[in-house]
């Protein structure tokens, strides 16, 4: 695996936990010769992963739209910087760069990527492994209603069969590689 995207917050949110968990994936990635792929922020979350990530010796491509790099949320110390024009023209180039996907903690913007991404395997559009990192249960209620709509025959897969969830890193990554 050469590299990796990472979908997160721009906020930190409430639990420091986040933080730790953003901070010690970065520096895995580094320390593993993983390239980090991201969304270019340099604010929450999306910040820690990439300065663990720089500070540990990492490469790290940002995508960023415009619109986004205008309003300076823009990591300016990256080792790679791309800049689009659209949001989907973003995602379009994450995936293409990323050998693998994983989600930490986030709001709307880091829902819209992972089902994106997610919606993208199940069609058959891809088919790189897709991992929540999940500290402290963050994502157990969106797994739950992900369970709820295939109990109620929204899809046929189990959500295992198309997404890892783990609470500890060591085990997330042999699973995404596996």
């Amino acid at each position: 695996m050469k590299a990796i995207c990472v979908f997160c917050g721009s906020a930190t949110g409430k639990n420091s936990k986040y933080i730790d968990t953003a901070r010690k994936l970065g520096r895995y990635l580094a320390e593993n010769n993983i390239k980090l792929v991201y969304g270019a922020g340099n604010i929450g979350l999306m910040g820690q992963v990439a300065d663990a990530c720089l500070d540990a010796g990492g490469q790290v491509l940002g995508v960023i739209p415009d619109f986004l790099k205008e309003k300076e949320v823009c990591h300016t110390g990256l080792t790679e910087l791309i800049v689009t024009a659209t949001m989907h023209q973003r995602k379009e180039i994450m995936e293409k760069r990323s050998d693998a996907f994983i989600v930490l903690p986030g709001g709307f913007g880091t829902l819209d990527e992972f089902f994106e991404i997610l919606t993208w395997r199940q069609l058959g559009l891809h088919h790189k492994p897709i991992a929540i990192f999940n500290p402290d249960g963050y994502y157990d209620h969106l797994l739950q209603h992900i369970a709820h709509m295939k109990d109620q025959a929204f899809f046929r897969n189990a959500i295992e069969d198309l997404v890892i969830v783990d609470t500890d890193l060591e085990r997330l990554m042999r699973r995404l590689r596996n």
